[in-house]
């Protein structure tokens, strides 16, 4: 498979169109691709994220908007179901690498070379694979089977390319980690993704159990990402003073009830404008926010899957 998808990458053809290709017994790929567009729409949509684009403003940037952000959405739309046909075929993760190089080089197309969505890409393409792979070998489609796939098909790969960039260029976020020792995406993949698992899914399922809407379950979720994680976008922007300030007001958000607090939207606006001046903007939180819906809508709709339509 890997022969093909060189060759089809050298001569310029979109490459995840021969997997598709090849897939068409796959028809819950197409499933797939569309709950992972529909997880990074969520993250952009959703309001106050500090320092993060919406639709509302464009956060700390001044080189993206949210019409960047649909645009680069729209290029990858096709990605992920190729490469959750991918997954379904058992591809190794060199393979699945492959159409992730693909992926980026078309988002960078459609978004004038503006990072929107890299780190997505690896993240959300890790666990599009993973629903594949479970749903061609009709397992029931959980967030525990879904994180026991990455660890156990692509678990080792994973650990020996921790460090490794999905290209040869380097991001900002890269550049961070290696300067401040911190963990990236690579690295939350090679551990099954804990941020997700085990911090914002428990976290979003907390604020539903609690009657919160699902809007408002993801503000947590995400608030208590970025009080948590090694965000490398928060070090390349504000280094290690930008990461404690962004974890500190995160977590006083939570402390103080999160949106249960009936001035909830009132405090996140403040510190979004907070972030706006120090220019701040926690991008890796907002990538495991995606992959954190992907996930709850992933065991919601597949949960009682087959994997036959």
């Amino acid at each position: 498979m890997l022969t093909r998808l060189k060759s089809v990458a050298e001569s310029g053809f979109p490459l995840w169109q021969s997997v598709a290709k090849s897939g068409r017994q796959y028809p819950y790929a197409k499933h797939i691709a569309r709950l992972a567009v529909r997880s990074l729409y969520a993250e952009l949509v959703l309001y106050p994220k500090p320092g993060l684009v919406s639709l509302r403003d464009n956060g700390s940037h001044h080189d993206m908007d949210a019409s960047c952000f649909m645009r680069s959405l729209f290029s990858l739309r096709h990605y992920f179901r190729a490469i959750a046909i991918a997954g379904a075929q058992g591809a190794e993760f060199h393979e699945l690498k492959a159409l992730g190089i693909v992926a980026e080089q078309r988002m960078l197309q459609a978004t004038r070379g503006i990072n929107t969505h890299r780190g997505a890409i690896f993240a959300l393409g890790m666990l599009s694979a993973a629903a594949g792979y479970c749903l061609a070998r009709d397992q029931t489609v959980t967030a525990a089977a879904l994180r026991q796939t990455i660890v156990t098909q692509w678990g080792k790969a994973l650990r020996m390319h921790s460090l490794p960039p999905v290209s040869e260029t380097h991001s900002h976020g890269q550049q961070a980690a290696k300067q401040y020792a911190a963990s990236g995406a690579r690295e939350e993949a090679a551990l099954g993704f804990p941020s997700i698992f085990e911090l914002a899914l428990p976290r979003l399922q907390q604020s539903l159990d609690e009657g919160r809407s699902l809007y408002l379950a993801q503000v947590d979720s995400f608030f208590s990402l970025m009080a948590r994680i090694s965000d490398t976008n928060l070090y390349h922007r504000g280094g290690t003073e930008g990461i404690a300030y962004a974890r500190h007001a995160a977590q006083q958000f939570l402390d103080q009830g999160g949106t249960a607090h009936p001035q909830w939207l009132h405090i996140a606006e403040c510190c979004h404008k907070q972030f706006i001046a120090r220019r701040l903007s926690p991008g890796g939180a907002a990538d495991m926010l995606a992959a954190t819906c992907f996930v709850h809508h992933c065991a919601e709709i597949f949960s009682l899957s087959t994997g036959h339509e």
